[in-house]
């Protein structure tokens, strides 16, 4: 077995556990931690006593997104290649060569579950969504913040999970659905209760167990095909190239002047405070104050 250096990698009764091990940067993504992500997965679809994968995060969160402080070191490798990011062939070559090695997830054939608690945002949201199911702690927190001034997504699975409309609406704005509201809009399968997480991905885990692999395998494949069939595999190399023109944006301009004068968790702070609460309501009506903060609908006055 690989010995790893961010992941943490277990097998245990036909399932092949894959948790993301740097807590202290809510599991954020970078070269080395993916590099150990694609060979522990390629590693569990290989071994014939696996039947199906766990993906976790450890900590508080299950992935905060890119590492943003190791930009070119999350981009396979790009400090070690000729290519840069200076022309937008370039860009959407390196953002092509990190999305292949998010899509394992996609492309093994035993099926993957993530397991998602905290935040899922950015990247977060890229390792989720190729899962083949997703299941969410109830208070979970899922978005694609950069959205709103760092490009567009350059891995976008989210038409398939909920649809147009809400795609759009999360999308266009960055803004973070609950993993209660996730599940009510189809882009997460379930929620529970945070303190139900773990039993309730293990408990579907172990019924995978019980299944001969290649039944599993043929099944997956089956639905992956309809979703190919519906554009998925063709979206993504769409997704990277539109991403690399979208960084030549002015607000992309201004984020990364912002990142040199205040460093990020000031341009992070500057992205977002205009935004107030992030989160959205999907069942109830979302009133918001002039600093986008909600309101209570019963409080409003009436004249």
């Amino acid at each position: 077995m690989t010995d790893f250096q961010h992941i943490r990698y277990e097998v245990d009764g036909g399932v092949a556990t894959v948790t993301l091990d740097r807590p202290h940067k809510r599991n954020a993504l970078n070269g080395a931690l993916l590099d150990d992500l694609e060979v522990a997965l390629w590693e569990a679809d290989d071994d014939k006593g696996v039947h199906c994968a766990v993906l976790a995060g450890a900590g508080e969160s299950f992935c905060s997104g890119y590492d943003l402080s190791q930009m070119a070191d999350v981009r396979d490798g790009a400090e070690r290649r000729r290519r840069t990011t200076a022309t937008i062939d370039d860009d959407s070559w390196q953002l092509e060569q990190g999305q292949r090695r998010l899509r394992v997830l996609w492309d093994m054939h035993k099926p993957t579950i993530a397991m998602v608690h905290g935040y899922c945002v950015a990247g977060g949201t890229d390792l989720a969504l190729f899962c083949d199911m997703v299941i969410a702690a109830d208070d979970a927190l899922i978005g694609f913040p950069p959205a709103r001034n760092l490009g567009s997504l350059p891995n976008n699975m989210w038409l398939y999970h909920c649809g147009p409309q809400w795609a759009k609406r999360l999308t266009m704005t960055g803004d973070l659905v609950t993993g209660r509201d996730a599940a009510a809009i189809g882009l997460v399968m379930k929620s529970v209760p945070p303190d139900l997480l773990a039993a309730e991905v293990d408990g579907l885990a172990r019924r995978l167990a019980l299944i001969d692999p290649d039944l599993l395998s043929s099944n997956k494949r089956v639905i992956n095909m309809g979703l190919e069939l519906m554009g998925a595999r063709t979206l993504q190399r769409y997704a990277a190239e539109t991403d690399a023109r979208a960084h030549r944006a002015p607000s992309t301009r201004e984020y990364f002047a912002a990142v040199a004068s205040e460093g990020l968790k000031g341009a992070f702070r500057e992205r977002d405070e205009r935004f107030g609460d992030s989160r959205v309501r999907v069942r109830e009506p979302e009133i918001r104050d002039a600093q986008g903060r909600f309101v209570d609908p019963d409080s409003r006055s009436h004249s």
